[in-house]
């Protein structure tokens, strides 16, 4: 069986003036994420994690920021037209495994629901998605609450 495995990370500074949504979830928080999208980080490092497995670049080369269709976008729409691809290509998701990097707003109480949009995304089982949490102990841009980041691994196989 093949198997490609991709990783992806993203990073977008906090705002005010922004919803911030996290992997398709609305968060209440003093301030969102600011990007051309919806700057939903997390859904961005799995677009780029599923990209990168297939060799097709990143997100920046299927939806550029200079593009006016993708301004406000909504992630999720662009994290399925990826899956599309990975359809195309012959593979299936066989996990995902995320980690949102932020001091705060606390991502676990949120992690179910985003483990689900992400499944449903995917169209896979929610037991193949994992989404985990860390800070990064005050130091560093998303210490100081200035951004959050993500990570993804992804691993595809060929269906």
């Amino acid at each position: 069986m093949d198997f490609r495995i991709g990783t992806g990370f993203d990073v977008h500074r906090l705002v005010e003036g922004r919803k911030l949504v996290l992997g398709s979830v609305h968060i209440p928080h003093g301030k969102g994420l600011l990007g051309h999208s919806d700057a939903d980080v997390l859904l961005h490092a799995i677009a780029d994690a599923l990209l990168g497995a297939l060799a097709l670049g990143d997100i920046g080369v299927h939806f550029p920021d200079t593009d006016p269709a993708y301004k406000n976008a909504d992630s999720a729409e662009l994290l399925f037209k990826v899956y599309d691809l990975v359809l195309k290509k012959g593979y299936i998701i066989a996990n995902v495994d995320c980690t949102v990097i932020a001091e705060e707003p606390k991502i676990m109480p949120f992690a179910a629901q985003m483990r689900k949009n992400i499944a449903g995304v995917l169209n896979t089982q929610v037991e193949n998605v994992s989404v985990k949490a860390t800070t990064t102990e005050g130091m560093g841009y998303t210490g100081r609450g200035e951004g959050i980041a993500a990570q993804a691994i992804v691993l595809l196989c060929q269906q």
